[in-house]
């Protein structure tokens, strides 16, 4: 019995089947996988061909029959509705069979896609399972996304129904759906024969008649669906991320590779067993609520968490504390910039102490760099194991993560620690060298890809190819620069487009930013390059402060340009930055960095369609101008 990271890493990439054959065994199969890995498959070799499952019956039917039916399966706690609900096992698997033939009711078959496009409720995860039930492929989208967004994925994947909710509820206020959904429907040159709506109290929403269903209605009339056999290579989902070309890409998700790595992962990188109460805060509409709200947790039979509020202000920074203790939680998995919002709001983590929450093992962050500063706030402040892990929607589970149900590793701040089994990542140079250990590269992953990664773009191969391929031939390219060390850790430090070149020097923006986010006031902080005519690019920092931090702008200037030339060196020629508000995020947590370098290139640009906030880029725009951005001969 292997028993270290490295003897599982090395055979997961010298005898792929043999390893993730063992893995498929936790799995329950309708035909059992004969060949583990088919090398032939085109456009990247595919896992379990031939082998047939339920996803859903993976998830809900077989833990009922093996004596959890009074379990918990979901746990619903919504602050901004005063509302928990505690569903086990049997009561989701009996909702889930009842949605299931509602859809199937209206029409709704294998390999049929269905949009869902909801809040952080119940009814989302029901009506994705429900989905995965039948045979029919869901693709989530972001409740209350733009219309015309929603258009372009309702024209992309064609889906025969749509599922959404009269609103949201955000700390601002209500949003209202059903008008975006709508209009989106309208705006779609492929028109949508049926639309389910959950009613919620907080608003009303106007049915079209022929067209729109009640949820309640449709549900309480439903004959409950059997679960559909479908094979391990079809999709189970379609999840939308966005295109450098402003046309998303469709990452597609199959049901049993995907089946296989989540279930491994539950036990092997997050060290939780069934019966534990696991916790992503998150949502449905990004790929963590994907795999480790609704998917990963499930396939183990542990207990998930949805959670309809935000770190601070549903009602304060002591939101996460309230409900690790409330639920008994063992492990949290959030963004980065949730834990910088909390240390922001109650730097000194006051709220903590009303709280008991000693049943919480573990922190898992991830969406966006971990800065070593926020680390270690988590750290010192929780007094557990805080784990950077580097993932991507497009492989659905962590690429890097330390695997706290092996071998907990030693903990390198800045660093989301080693490889997965599975994935061989390799740093190379443009011309696809293998960088020498510190130097840094191309991220890339070396084929055959891990299982629970995507096989390609929904309707387009040549596009797959063509973004991930192509770059480095036998390689997924990551499309992350950073390097590896001499322990073999990763160090991701920057999107290939955040690298800038200042003078001929290749430098990291996220390595200046991990020197800004050290000082003591500043509470987040983004780096992006500027046009500079005489050097090609310089680095330009805006900076958010700690609540409460009044500082005179000229010394607080002169300190951080020291921390970032005492760290990264005169090379680096930071001379630029400048205290901001906020930093616009996509609702993921991702700064938008490219956005605010054409804002301040003075090119143009057009406003993401993930953004959570709209307005602070107006405030952006006014920091920059104070700054001299853009510069006058644009």
């Amino acid at each position: 019995m292997m028993s270290n990271y490295q003897e599982i890493h090395q055979q997961s990439l010298n005898d792929p089947e043999k390893f993730w054959g063992e893995a498929a065994t936790g799995i329950d199969w309708i035909t059992p996988p004969t060949k583990v890995l088919d090398n032939d498959a085109k456009p990247v070799p595919r896992w379990f061909a031939g082998a047939e499952l339920n996803t859903c019956y993976n998830c809900l039917d077989r833990h009922v029959e093996n004596g959890r039916g009074d379990q918990n399966a979901l746990i619903y706690d919504s602050p901004v509705t005063g509302t928990i609900k505690h569903y086990t096992y049997s009561e989701l698997t009996d909702k889930v069979a009842k949605f299931a033939g509602a859809l199937a009711a209206k029409g709704v078959g294998k390999g049929d896609r269905v949009i869902v496009y909801m809040p952080m409720i119940p009814e989302a995860a029901i009506a994705m399972l429900a989905c995965a039930r039948i045979g029919a492929i869901h693709s989530v989208v972001f409740g209350g996304f733009a219309a015309n967004e929603l258009a372009t994925r309702i024209d992309d994947s064609q889906p025969k129904a749509i599922v959404s909710a009269s609103c949201g509820i955000e700390p601002s206020g209500v949003i209202k759906y059903k008008p975006l959904l709508d209009k989106a429907m309208d705006i779609a040159k492929h028109k949508v024969e049926c639309c389910i709506v959950k009613a919620r109290p907080e608003q009303e929403a106007t049915l079209q008649a022929g067209r729109d269903y009640d949820w309640e209605e449709v549900s309480a009339n439903a004959e409950p669906a059997d679960c559909v056999t479908v094979s391990a290579t079809d999709p189970l989902y379609i999840l939308y991320t966005s295109g450098t070309t402003g046309q998303p890409k469709g990452v597609i998700r199959d049901n049993g590779g995907h089946a296989v790595a989540l279930n491994w992962s539950m036990k092997n990188i997050y060290n939780v067993e069934a019966g534990d109460v696991y916790w992503a805060a998150s949502d449905v509409g990004w790929v963590v609520g994907h795999s480790y709200i609704v998917y990963g947790p499930l396939l183990k039979g542990c207990t998930t968490v949805m959670y309809e509020g935000k770190p601070v202000g549903t009602p304060d920074a002591g939101a996460f504390w309230r409900v690790i203790e409330a639920h008994n939680v063992k492990i949290l998995f959030t963004a980065p910039t949730a834990f910088r919002a909390i240390k922001k709001q109650d730097p000194d983590a006051n709220e903590l102490k009303k709280y008991d929450i000693s049943c919480l093992q573990s922190l898992f962050l991830a969406g966006e760099r971990c800065d070593p500063d926020t680390l270690f706030w988590a750290r010192d402040t929780l007094k557990i194991p805080v784990v950077d892990h580097w993932w991507q929607t497009e492989t659905g589970w962590a690429i890097a993560a330390n695997p706290m149900g092996i071998e907990p590793l030693e903990v390198k701040p800045g660093s989301p620690t080693v490889a997965m089994p599975g994935f061989d990542v390799q740093v190379l140079s443009a011309d696809g060298t293998e960088m020498a250990d510190g130097e840094m590269g191309d991220l890339a992953i070396k084929l055959p890809l891990a299982p629970g990664c995507l096989p390609t773009l929904w309707g387009n191969d040549q596009r797959f190819i063509d973004a991930y391929l192509t770059e480095h031939e036998g390689y997924y390219t990551t499309g992350d620069a950073g390097f590896k060390d001499a322990d073999g850790y990763l160090w991701i430090m920057s999107r290939t487009d955040d690298v800038i070149n200042v003078a001929g020097h290749r430098l990291s923006t996220g390595a200046i930013e991990e020197a800004l986010s050290g000082h003591k006031d500043v509470a987040e902080c983004a780096v992006f390059g500027v046009k500079c005519g005489f050097k090609g690019q310089l680095p330009l920092g805006l900076v958010v402060l700690k609540d409460g931090v009044e500082r005179e702008y000229a010394e607080l200037h002169s300190e951080l340009i020291l921390r970032v030339r005492q760290q990264i060196g005169p090379v680096a020629a930071f001379k630029m930055v400048a205290i901001t508000k906020r930093l616009p995020k996509t609702r993921s947590g991702k700064i938008l960095r490219g956005s605010m370098a054409k804002i301040a290139d003075g090119d143009e640009w057009v406003m993401p369609a993930t953004i959570d906030n709209p307005m602070i880029m107006d405030e952006i725009s006014d920091t920059l101008n104070g700054m001299g951005y853009p510069l006058d001969e644009k």
